[in-house]
């Protein structure tokens, strides 16, 4: 199988390190892990957004978040989002570890996400270099934008993002 050296941190609900697994039997099991999805917007407040590339074991081709991915044993979230966003995005910028959420989603294939995650946000006005392998594509969109396209056509995006669109949109209300 792939990921055979991939692993996650298993965690209790409280964020303490209960274990590893091997990544694909984790996301098999629906077992609790540590995850980040990073959020990135430039000066006119468009969120970048990434299409999972067509070679990803689970979600292939559906539009997301920025980022996202799990912290090795040992790395903080921060380091974690900071080397994901090199390897994913080519981008360095600031993000800020701003709220966490458990979740639980069949993400199909019969692969379940089940995490603790970790959202952070950053800024920047870069032009993504991306990572074929990763992402297929990528694109600057409003937060109305985004929402007009979740309310009607939900398919063409993640599980995850779904869920995390709505906390990162009352979050960046409050800021205001």
């Amino acid at each position: 199988m792939l990921f055979m050296d991939e692993f996650v941190v298993l965690i209790d609900n409280d964020d303490n390190q209960i274990g590893l697994m091997e990544k694909m039997q984790a996301h098999q099991q629906g077992v609790l892990h540590r995850a980040f999805s990073v959020f990135v917007f430039n000066d006119n407040n468009e969120m970048l957004l990434q299409q999972r590339a067509l070679s990803k074991y689970h979600s292939p081709g559906l539009w997301t978040n920025t980022c996202c991915s799990h912290p090795r044993d040992g790395e903080s979230y921060l380091a974690a989002a900071q080397r994901r966003m090199m390897e994913e995005m080519g981008l360095q910028c600031d993000v800020e570890d701003k709220f966490s959420f458990i979740y639980k989603a069949n993400v199909g294939l019969g692969l379940v996400e089940h995490e603790l995650d970790h959202v952070f946000i950053g800024r920047t006005n870069q032009i993504p270099v991306i990572n074929k392998k990763e992402v297929e594509s990528w694109r600057y969109s409003s937060m109305d934008e985004v929402r007009h396209d979740l309310k009607y056509h939900p398919e063409l995006f993640t599980e995850w993002f779904k869920i995390a669109f709505d906390r990162v949109e009352c979050y960046l209300s409050m800021m205001k």
